[in-house]
């Protein structure tokens, strides 16, 4: 009877160190927009902030939060990865081709690589989004 008590204790501190170790072992991100760590890229427009959030160094792929003033334009470009956009404050405005769609907060959008876009910060206020691309986000200009 004792060997099974001592099983019981073993099996239960074996099952506290796994949890233990899977907590700390956590590559988790949790990140609020009020306590973020935003910063200013060098030779990026002014007023304009950034959270580097998830970058995967074989793929290339990362995720970010970007803050843009009021009336800051982002000229045509595309991207050589896909693009996903949730916009968390804010309204975007998103030129594909010749039309405008206003992406308000909680809107999405998911752009295909190689596809030109252009996006604006059509509101009265700054805008905040967050950006992934799915591989590495080389741009390009478009004229």
């Amino acid at each position: 009877m004792k060997l099974t008590h001592l099983s019981l204790i073993v099996c239960g501190i074996t099952a506290i160190a796994a949890i233990a170790a899977a907590q700390q072992a956590s590559k988790a991100i949790v990140v609020n927009l009020d306590s973020a760590n935003w910063s200013h890229e060098k030779g990026a427009p002014p007023d304009t902030e950034g959270v580097m959030l998830h970058a995967d160094p074989v793929t290339g792929a990362m995720e970010l939060l970007v803050r843009f003033p009021a009336g800051h334009v982002i000229p045509p470009h595309y991207h050589d990865s896909n693009e996903r956009v949730i916009v968390v404050e804010g309204q975007l405005t998103l030129r594909r081709d010749a039309a405008d769609t206003f992406l308000n907060p909680g809107g999405f959008a998911w752009l295909p690589a190689g596809e030109v876009q252009r996006l604006s910060c059509s509101s009265k206020t700054r805008c905040t989004f967050y950006l992934l691309w799915d591989g590495k986000p080389d741009s390009h200009s478009v004229k």
